[in-house]
């Protein structure tokens, strides 16, 4: 379980395929403590097991590994070596909670297709696929590449959101561009109810 609070912007170092997997080797600013083996870290929206870490006073570096279904079904199938991804370990009992609670399990892949400057920050707009989209709604949240934010409006196809220039410094919507495929979460609570919908 994660808040959505970007933690660091950390680099894909190395990429190997293991057995029909492909193990990520990362660097980035993540505490020890943080990093035991079989620990859960959110890499860009997608939780992820450390399966081994060389841990640092500042930077760390560790691996973890995705099956073909996630590769398939979230954005690191098309990452390379150098690409950026958000970071966030899990949730302790006790945590402050500053976002929203976050799985760590996408629900489907969105796309950029409008990034307008908005004061000193940013508005984005995103396509989101049909199927999602009952689960967004205004003022809602939502996990985009893992940073919870809040849905400030909806389109015919998807959503906008209002980025402050911090979020957009730190996190790798600040690296982002119009195309960009994006893993989409939606809020639990949105995710049950259109469950139960479905029953009526």
């Amino acid at each position: 379980m994660f808040s959505g609070l970007v933690r660091d912007l950390g680099v894909i170092e190395a990429i190997e395929e293991v057995n029909g997997n492909r193990r990520f080797t990362v660097r980035g600013k993540i505490a020890a403590q943080d990093l035991t083996l079989g620990a859960s870290v959110s890499h860009s929206g997608v939780c992820l097991t450390v399966v081994s870490a060389e841990t640092g006073d500042d930077v760390s570096s560790w691996v973890v590994e995705a099956v073909p279904e996630t590769l398939r079904l979230t954005t690191l199938g098309t990452k390379v070596a150098g690409d950026r991804v958000n970071l966030e370990p899990s949730l302790r009992l006790g945590d402050e909670l500053g976002g929203h609670l976050v799985f760590g399990h996408v629900d489907g892949l969105g796309e950029i297709t409008e990034i307008c400057e908005e004061g000193d920050g940013y508005r984005v707009t995103f396509f989101a696929p049909e199927e999602l989209r009952p689960m967004i709604a205004l003022k809602g949240s939502i996990s985009i590449d893992g940073i919870s934010l809040t849905v400030a409006g909806i389109t015919e196809d998807g959503f906008q959101v209002a980025l402050i220039p911090h979020t957009w410094s730190v996190t790798s919507l600040g690296l982002s561009k119009v195309g960009d495929k994006v893993n989409l979460e939606a809020d639990m609570l949105a995710r049950y109810v259109s469950r139960q919908m479905e029953f009526r």
